[in-house]
């Protein structure tokens, strides 16, 4: 048996998130019938992230073990044959038979995209939150100064988490905007269940003018899911990148 590691980017609008649920269609139910169906085996996945519903990815990463004599790198284009347009292995790889994409040391890097005008914008809709009221952008990334660094972000995570602790470290949290869309761009050791979204939801009342960037300090310091904002919906957001901080192959 080998352990094949996929690199997995996919439109999430279709599908009720990442892991198998009775309530409709994911995409590791997805993937398990396509790669079961080029093995012949009955493969089962084991993703990174469990991403939720409506929520994309461009760096998803799952392993799965096989028997089978596909090499290794050509497994990606090989299950891409018989995959749905909305899910793309973009790289496969043989990995030592004990690794695990969870329980390796990463960095892991998410986008979430702000359409900022008046009108919604069709073509967009599937892949951006749009705010039509104006945002400063520049009290925007004043809160989100407060946040990088290691803190307990209970405030900033479903009151349903089933995580032993809430504290994490956020690397960087980079606010861009281009023309009428405003990307938040934020990378971490670990993020909690709806963090990225809830803290998209406060940065967004910053930007308003509904909250200053002090206040914002005041949220992450009163560890209640209460005071901070609104979770922002699930489409404007992408798991754009892992980043393993050794090679799996070493």
């Amino acid at each position: 048996m080998r352990r094949i590691k996929l690199t997995v980017s996919y439109d999430g609008t279709a599908y009720c998130g990442w892991q198998i649920q009775p309530n409709g269609v994911t995409v590791e139910e997805v993937l398990n019938r396509a790669l079961s169906r080029l093995t012949g085996e009955t493969v089962r996945v084991t993703g990174a992230s469990r991403t939720d519903a409506g929520v994309h990815a461009r760096g998803n990463v799952a392993v799965f073990d096989t028997a089978s004599a596909i090499p290794p790198e050509r497994v990606a284009y090989a299950v891409n044959a018989v995959l749905p347009e909305d899910i793309v292995a973009v790289e496969s790889q043989e990995v030592p038979p004990d690794w695990h994409p969870r329980y390796q040391n990463s960095v892991k890097t998410y986008e979430y995209r702000i359409l900022n005008r008046e009108m919604p914008d069709p073509l967009r809709r599937r892949d951006s939150w749009h705010v039509s009221f104006p945002l400063d952008v520049d009290r925007m990334r004043a809160a989100a100064a407060c946040l990088v660094g290691e803190h307990d972000f209970r405030s900033f995570c479903s009151v349903h988490t089933g995580a032993k602790t809430t504290v994490r470290k956020i690397c960087a949290l980079d606010i861009v905007k281009s023309e009428d869309l405003i990307t938040l761009r934020i990378s971490g050791n670990g993020f909690l269940y709806n963090m990225v979204r809830i803290i998209a939801g406060t940065l967004v009342e910053a930007g308003r003018r509904a909250r200053t960037p002090e206040e914002v300090r005041e949220i992450l310091e009163a560890r209640e899911r209460g005071r901070a904002g609104a979770t922002a919906p699930p489409q404007g957001l992408v798991l754009a990148d892992i980043r393993y901080l050794y090679s799996p192959d070493e």
